[in-house]
């Protein structure tokens, strides 16, 4: 079954957590215990609804402040799909958490109160997903029931939306506009009457509908080796197999790789899934690789196919998105954990800071880089990684940053 992960993003109050605890509602993904929770909290509170909220809003403080504070992953099934739903907060303080949900996700939901449109937090989840090449964006105008289903009120919201796509620098990426109301249930998971006017899919339907092939961004194979395999058995004491993840494409059994950084060449012999042998290996799949002929290749080391290599090189520039309350300054060394492969950097130049509600840039990083700051960074390695642009390739073009003395993230980067 295919599982799609969707990132989530609004700003306070638009309703964020009520539209997720709405979907698992209506789809009977709520256990009965949780369900009582929620109808004993609601009327405690006073509600003459059930404040779907409480389904996610996790922490004390989440439930005590009615805001989103961490990100929480929630997981639902239906009969075509496994989703995971990154509900990633949308304020300003807390952008980090915004990458971290979403930068593994294929597929987004921004939501928007239908009461104050596009706001300036707006442009910023906008650019995140933007930032972040996430190819399938639903911006949920939500709350309408507030606004009387006003068709005008959607259609002037959509229009503002529409002068803020004229900004991306990311084309490869649809945008679908969905009237809601998370509180009332209308066209989240079922079809609405009171909304006549929009003849498109309900959310969860526009994700049913999905096609993989729609949001992945099928490329080049890239096979970073996880663990060398060398049974110490007599039957298999001539077996050495390459385990780790396919990336970006397929790799089939005849296929010429070449073994990096060594650059020997050589072509696929074997791949085995456990016990199984397959003659080709899927996008995201883990197996494990043999090859025709004897060559050197240890954990960290990468196999591509022979005519389509990455870049080979002890310097790069990237965006960095700051996540650690010590600034990064130029001349400060950090670890990049690049895939599985672990390298020594120094902070070569600061650019500039990217100001992500699309106002322009910031040339004035005398003081470095703070919690959730957004800027262009070099670094110089010390020793050659195999990387490409993350436009071109989610997995090889993006790495963490770790403090050296204290092991913390502190950092992610998309390289440029």
């Amino acid at each position: 079954m295919d599982v799609l992960k969707i990132a989530t993003a609004g700003s306070v109050d638009d309703g964020k957590s009520t539209l997720i605890g709405r979907i698992l509602y209506d789809t009977k993904s709520l256990t009965s215990d949780k369900l009582e929770a929620i109808e004993k909290t609601s009327k405690s509170k006073g509600y003459d609804y059930l404040d779907f909220s409480l389904a996610t809003d996790g922490l004390v403080a989440e439930r005590e402040q009615g805001i989103t504070i961490d990100v929480a992953h929630i997981y639902f099934s239906t009969a075509k799909k496994s989703y995971i739903i990154a509900d990633t907060p949308g304020h300003v303080e807390y952008t980090r958490n915004m990458v971290t949900g979403a930068s593994t996700s294929q597929a987004a939901i921004i939501l928007i109160d239908a009461r104050k449109g596009v706001i300036e937090q707006t442009n910023r989840h906008f650019f995140i997903n933007n930032l972040l090449r996430i190819k399938d964006v639903v911006v949920a105008i939500n709350k309408m029931d507030l606004v009387d289903y006003s068709e005008e009120t959607y259609n002037a919201i959509k229009a503002d939306f529409e002068e803020l796509m004229a900004k991306r620098d990311y084309q490869d990426q649809k945008i679908t506009f969905i009237p809601v109301s998370a509180l009332k249930g209308d066209n989240v998971v079922n079809k609405t009457d009171k909304t006549p006017w929009y003849t498109g899919p309900t959310l969860l339907e526009h994700f049913e509908a999905l096609d993989r092939k729609d949001i992945f961004n099928v490329g080049t194979p890239r096979f970073p080796v996880q663990y060398v395999i060398r049974p110490k058995t007599e039957e298999h004491h001539d077996f050495r197999g390459f385990a780790g993840k396919v990336y970006g494409g397929e790799l089939s059994v005849g296929d010429e790789v070449v073994a990096l950084p060594s650059q020997t060449r050589s072509k696929i012999k074997d791949i085995y899934f456990y016990d199984k042998k397959y003659h080709t290996a899927s996008r995201r799949s883990s197996v494990t690789i043999t090859l025709e002929d004897e060559i050197n290749l240890s954990r960290g080391d990468m196999l591509v196919k022979a005519e389509d290599l990455p870049t080979i090189d002890k310097q790069f520039t990237a965006t960095i998105s700051w996540m650690d309350s010590d600034n990064l300054t130029a001349g400060k060394k950090y670890v990049v954990q690049h895939g599985v492969n672990k390298v020594l950097a120094k902070v070569d130049n600061i650019h500039h800071k990217i100001n992500p509600d699309y106002s322009g840039i910031d040339t004035n990083v005398d003081g470095g880089l703070g919690m959730n700051d957004i800027a262009q960074v070099t670094f110089k390695l010390n020793k050659p990684i195999f990387y490409d642009k993350f436009k071109d390739h989610r997995t090889n073009g993006s790495f963490i940053l770790i403090d050296t003395q204290t092991n913390n993230t502190v950092g992610a980067g998309f390289i440029s």
